[in-house]
């Protein structure tokens, strides 16, 4: 997986502790609320739409906040910038939050980006590759400690391990190793390789999901806090998730619009097939067409994190296991 990639890099985080921002409060002199709001990638994607939209129609303005969407230089930073005084939200994956947080980094989740697991094995197969099938075929991966784990549950529930296929790394996407047959199957998420192959032309390939072979069902993309952060500026973050939540519902509406504002926005970032496609991927996410997003479904459970948590040590993401109230909380949820 693309946003994936940023696994790991936590390490040179370390025990840093984090400094509270010091922000204006809500009525002060009707001053913004300042949040700097770091992203899981150092380029723009259709990922970040609700908050573009958000901004861009005033809602974070309307709830009292001036949100800063910083593009970090490179992807080991969003945690570095979330783990110390240079960030209060992320954009950031669950196994970033459970890895950051092992190394005594003070994260937390805060709201779910999405409701199941959409990683898997793509191939340019009529159907889903099986796992048991993989002996001695080429993978084309990351060098990231997540896509190896999800690839290792795959083939552990077949009874196979990674020594068993030859893994072809990408620095930056996948998608052309599969695209110009250098692989056999590529791995990857939904609404970032698939939709980038079917920008590419490539319409009939299929995908076979990791949470049926063995891995969580836990949302691949999270939204986080800086805990301390959290701890001084509940408000603020509550005023935070729930104007993010009205640009995600004005942006399932009014799909085109909210494109066009991405891409006017970030005109260089990637071509606009590749965002419509990526958007209609994300959107897809939150449920049917025309239902409405509510903090609901952006609520994270114990028991996922609990599961997400078993397999971090099953396959050595993390030493030992970590209580899992230490890593969310559905505060930023009750406004």
């Amino acid at each position: 997986m693309r946003a994936a990639a940023v696994v790991g890099a936590v390490a040179v985080v370390g025990g840093l502790a984090a400094c509270s921002a010091e922000t204006d409060k809500p009525g002060d002199d009707d001053a913004l609320t300042s949040i700097r709001f770091v992203q899981e990638w150092p380029v723009p994607d259709g990922f970040w739409i609700p908050w573009v939209v958000a901004k861009d129609q005033g809602f974070y303005e309307d709830a009292g906040l001036d949100v800063d969407i910083m593009t970090p230089p490179n992807v080991a930073a969003t945690m570095q910038y979330l783990g110390t005084d240079e960030a209060d939200i992320a954009f950031t994956t669950s196994v970033d939050i459970v890895t950051a947080r092992s190394q005594g980094v003070p994260v937390v989740g805060i709201g779910a980006y999405g409701t199941s697991n959409n990683w898997g094995l793509m191939s340019k197969t009529s159907e889903p590759i099986d796992p048991a099938d993989l002996e001695g075929k080429l993978v084309g991966t990351y060098n990231d400690a997540w896509s190896n784990a999800q690839l290792s549950m795959m083939l552990a529930s077949v009874g196979k391990t990674i020594s068993d296929v030859t893994l072809v790394t990408a620095d930056s996407s996948t998608v052309p190793l599969l695209v110009e047959d250098q692989v056999d199957v590529i791995t990857g998420i939904t609404n970032a390789e698939g939709s980038e192959l079917e920008s590419l032309g490539v319409t009939d390939y299929s995908i076979a999901y990791s949470k049926d072979f063995g891995a969580p069902d836990a949302p691949v993309l999270m939204l986080a806090a800086n805990e301390e952060w959290l701890s001084d500026n509940t408000e603020a973050a509550q005023s935070f998730m729930e104007a993010t939540i009205k640009g995600l519902n004005y942006a399932r509406n009014n799909p085109e619009e909210a494109i066009q504002i991405f891409m006017d926005t970030y005109p260089d970032a990637q071509t606009l097939e590749f965002t419509q496609l990526q958007w209609d991927a994300t959107a897809a996410l939150f449920g049917e067409e025309g239902e409405e997003v509510t903090a609901a479904n952006l609520e994270q459970s114990a028991e996922v994190w609990q599961n997400l948590v078993d397999v971090s040590v099953e396959f050595d993401l993390i030493d030992e296991a970590i209580p899992v109230e230490e890593l969310f909380t559905n505060e930023a949820l009750k406004k």
